[in-house]
């Protein structure tokens, strides 16, 4: 494969070109195992198929080559497989099917590429019984983790392979690239922002025409609260329903995604083949939206309070910007929404000095 076939397979990682270039150079002598580290939205996918594009294609004609690299890049090639876990940790039983996929002979291509997607949240057992494999892997198969962090559990996975970082896009980058896909500079300037760095909700975001209006409404709750308990109320409702409306285009992509399952399954004669998988994963990704969208506001609510406080450096600013962070510590538990908008709307307004 030459330079150019080389860079294409990453066209669609963004902003991670010393990652890229590490890939590009460990392509033509690959190590056994890898772990991506990086945010959600980096790019470690989208990577991990230009990555296996480069290794399944090698040596290959020109024309088989093109054929294998489009496949993986569609993630559909045979010898490319991807785990993710089922529920919200990666269990004995699925770190159990990975080792089962490592010990089996490739398909068409002479190495197989087996990925862990989501690996930070497996358990202590799961990363144990995953050790000897990584160990003794067999000569035909390469393993890829993809994490969001490295927890201390699993350093020892970690000193076991070649470790990637994936830093997030940064605002400037997403910017631009939304310009190139044709929004406008305002919108695209918002959905950046919106997007925390996570290309995947900055695509979900761009086709999305009340964005702007939900920031607009953010930047406005500071002076709408008064310390009045119904004007609480009203605007942990309008937040919630603004998110409600939001979430109708992440409904619509399930709507089809289950659709396309149907007719898969119709076609081939199988029932039931990963539709609670796939349930499930729609429920993840609703509530993922929804905690992005709540840190999205506690994010503008932020940059509001800390314009007043250069104008007024007062104690009572400085309280409710730490009220706004505990708040946003406390959606990593998973908490109830309307309780966690309505406390934190009546500490901002006074209401509970």
């Amino acid at each position: 494969m030459n330079i150019e076939s080389e860079t294409s397979v990453f066209a669609g990682v963004l902003e991670q070109e010393d990652t890229i270039q590490q890939l590009q150079i460990s392509a033509r002598n690959p190590v056994h195992a890898y772990l991506f580290v990086g945010p959600r939205g980096s790019g470690r996918w989208e990577a991990t198929k230009g990555f296996a594009a480069l290794i399944l294609s090698a040596g290959q004609e020109l024309n088989n080559a093109k054929r294998v690299s489009s496949l993986v890049l569609r993630g559909e090639h045979p010898d490319l497989i991807r785990i993710e876990p089922t529920g919200n940790q990666y269990r004995d039983e699925e770190v159990q099917i990975l080792i089962n996929e490592a010990s089996r002979t490739p398909i068409e291509s002479p190495k197989k590429i087996v990925v862990a997607d989501r690996f930070h949240t497996a358990n202590a057992t799961a990363v144990g019984r995953l050790l000897k494999t990584l160990e003794e892997p067999p000569s035909s198969t390469i393993i890829i983790l993809i994490s969001e962090s490295i927890p201390d559990e699993q350093t020892t996975i970690a000193s076991r392979c070649m470790t990637l970082h994936f830093k997030p896009l940064s605002s400037e980058k997403l910017h631009a690239w939304l310009k190139e896909q044709g929004s406008n500079d305002d919108d695209a300037q918002t959905v950046a922002m919106a997007s925390g760095g996570d290309l995947h909700r900055a695509i979900d975001l761009m086709n999305d025409p009340q964005v702007n209006e939900r920031y607009n409404m953010w930047q406005t709750i500071p002076s709408r609260l008064f310390g009045d308990g119904y004007i609480v109320g009203e605007i942990a409702e309008e937040i919630r329903n603004r998110i409600d409306d939001a979430q109708i285009m992440i409904n619509q992509r399930h709507v089809r995604e289950i659709e396309e399952l149907t007719e898969r399954e119709e076609s081939f004669g199988i029932r039931g083949s990963g539709r609670k998988n796939l349930e499930t994963k729609h429920k993840r990704e609703i509530r993922r939206f929804r905690m992005d969208e709540l840190q999205f506001g506690f994010s503008t609510l932020t940059k509001v309070l800390h314009r007043q406080l250069l104008e007024d450096p007062s104690e009572s600013l400085m309280r409710s910007i730490e009220q706004i962070r505990r708040a946003n510590d406390a959606l990593r538990r998973n908490p109830n929404e309307s309780l966690l908008l309505q406390a934190l709307l009546i500490s901002l307004s006074g209401d509970d000095e």
